[in-house]
């Protein structure tokens, strides 16, 4: 079943349940699905290209979350974090930090990274391989960890 295949259905059982979460975070993604369709890139909407589109969504609900929450504005960061848990729904199975710091550690040992300077092509295989299983900021924040010591 495709992602754009899920969406309709779980749609319609959001808006048979009334779920105004769902619906919304449904609606997000259906919206960003069509419009990456018809951009006029002429890319095929493959798996790889699914979790981007959804891994930007969510990142772009954390901005705004953040932003509420430092404004104070409590009724807004409610709407992203609902927003941000339907989303997350459509996305593989994260990594936790004892499984990515594992995977890093044999990462940083098979490519004979010794160093800082080695972080860029830690962190770009990294990232091409963990796409949709971690955060890039937990990524890098490890990598940085496990680099400097």
């Amino acid at each position: 079943m495709t992602l754009e295949e899920r969406i309709m259905q779980d749609l319609k059982e959001a808006m048979k349940a009334k779920d105004q979460a769902a619906m919304r975070g449904i609606r997000a993604i259906k919206a960003a699905i069509l419009l990456a369709k018809t951009d006029g890139s002429g890319e095929e909407m493959n798996e790889e290209r699914e979790i981007k589109l959804l891994l930007k969504l969510v990142k772009q609900r954390k901005d705004s979350l953040d932003i509420y929450e430092k404004q104070g504005r409590e009724d807004l960061a409610t709407i992203e974090r609902e927003e941000i848990e339907v989303i997350e729904r459509f996305l593989p199975k994260q990594m936790d930090e004892k499984e990515l710091e594992a995977y890093l550690k044999n990462l940083i040992e098979a490519t004979g990274a010794s160093g800082m300077k080695d972080m860029g092509r830690i962190m770009g295989t990294a990232s091409k391989e963990l796409a949709g299983k971690a955060d890039g900021k937990m990524i890098s924040g490890i990598v940085k960890k496990l680099l400097a010591a």
